[in-house]
């Protein structure tokens, strides 16, 4: 009989993670993390005010107020030139 996988845990089932596929440089994974985290946040506000739980405007101010963070969280990380500069030489031993 094969091993059953153990349930996901609540912090999975709501906010799964998925594996970054492009230019591996730090920038990138953290600016993907962020954008995923945007992304289940905007699908859960969408949900909530589907099901009547939040009204459309304050749906909307939500939404509104995550999209500003993952602007300034853009302009922080991807369009900072410091963040395209090489690392510094480390002196050998």
């Amino acid at each position: 009989m094969p091993e059953e996988l153990p349930p996901p845990k609540k912090d999975e089932f709501i906010s799964p993670r998925y594996p970054y596929w492009g230019d591996v440089k730090p920038q990138n994974l953290i600016f993907d993390a962020n954008l995923q985290e945007f992304s289940n946040r905007v699908a859960l506000i969408c949900s909530l005010e589907t099901g009547g739980k939040l009204k459309p405007e304050e749906a909307y101010q939500q939404i509104k107020e995550l999209w500003k963070q993952l602007k300034g969280t853009k302009k922080a990380i991807l369009d900072d030139p410091k963040w395209n500069e090489p690392p510094p030489e480390l002196p050998e031993d």
